[in-house]
């Protein structure tokens, strides 16, 4: 097997979104090529309602798959197909917006204020852009979980990973999207397919990742001449970039460590990218903005109103 080498360590950084969302943003800043086939990942976690509560009113998407995963606190969601429910603490919503769609995404926090979750955008090949748009809904109960001798869990949200596979299926970037935790002192070693993109994203606890020879082996972004202490690990908040080869290696710190791990394969597409917007060309990209102005960029038409069949969270029981 060929480890998988640290290419990149990125602090995901504070960004405003939405009507006034304090968020981390992981990457998603300008050039995507080292991510693709995924634009996007952000880190919504606080426990301060002000930082969440304005949410993310009603506004469009075009191109792309959007996928919310919700550690604590819930997020209410509505639609212009008429689709609308809640994603729930550990469950996911992957929507694709294809041809295009209007939602809104309001977060609520539990009741001890907190409002925790990730959301990944990943790009649609050019075949698939104008596609009908359409949601599946995950609740945390439908999400398989491995767990190894270890004690090392993985939660399968897509694609096939020790014997499990997720429940979110037909995806154009054929991803492997799993919630890893090692314990404290673990060394862990993962197989990923050499033509995938890879990344993991921190979230608690700390680890070291790749061959962890040296802190000087780890590149990071937003070093300044003053930076003379390299980080040795990876800690909350911060992205993993890895190069090639076909397997990852993860050696947990003293607490632990709980990380995404995502791949896909890359669509090598040229991207024209402008807000919620994701198409090929600026003449695609101009033709969207034109059709949202003029009232046209509703591709299909609605479910009906109240409809719930594909809104992104089935009934609990």
């Amino acid at each position: 097997m060929a480890l998988r080498q640290v290419k990149r360590l990125i602090r995901a950084r504070p960004t405003l979104e939405g009507a006034g969302v304090r968020l981390r943003r992981a990457f998603g800043f300008g050039n995507t090529a080292d991510f693709d086939p995924f634009l996007l990942l952000d880190d919504f976690r606080s426990d301060i309602p002000e930082d969440y509560l304005a949410g993310f009113p009603w506004h469009p998407h075009r191109g792309i798959e959007t996928i919310t995963y919700v550690l604590a606190g819930t997020v209410e969601h509505g639609d212009s197909m008429g689709n609308g429910g809640v994603i729930a603490a550990g469950d996911v919503q992957w929507m694709t917006a294809g041809g295009g769609i209007i939602h809104q995404e309001m977060p609520k926090g539990d009741p001890a204020g907190r409002m925790h979750g990730f959301q990944l955008w990943a790009n649609l090949p050019a075949a698939l852009k104008m596609t009908e748009p359409r949601y599946q809904g995950v609740i945390s109960a439908e999400i398989p979980e491995a767990t190894d001798a270890d004690g090392t869990r993985a939660r399968v949200v897509c694609g096939t990973f020790w014997g499990k596979r997720g429940p979110v299926e037909g995806i154009a970037a054929d991803p492997i999207y799993l919630d890893i935790s090692i314990p404290p002192g673990k060394r862990k070693a993962f197989p990923v397919e050499a033509e995938r993109r890879v990344f993991a994203y921190v979230f608690a606890g700390s680890g070291k990742f790749g061959d962890a020879s040296g802190p000087l082996a780890v590149p990071t972004e937003g070093v300044a001449w003053l930076d003379t202490e390299p980080p040795a690990e990876a800690g909350n908040r911060t992205l993993v970039l890895f190069d090639g080869g076909d397997e990852i290696s993860a050696q947990a710190g003293e607490e632990g460590v709980r990380f995404l791990l995502v791949s896909g394969r890359p669509l090598r597409e040229p991207v024209a990218w402008y807000g919620p917007i994701v198409m090929n060309t600026q003449e695609e990209l101009r033709r969207a903005f034109r059709e949202l102005r003029e009232g046209t960029f509703l591709q299909h038409e609605p479910v009906g109103k109240g409809a719930r069949a594909a809104a992104g969270k089935r009934r609990r029981k």
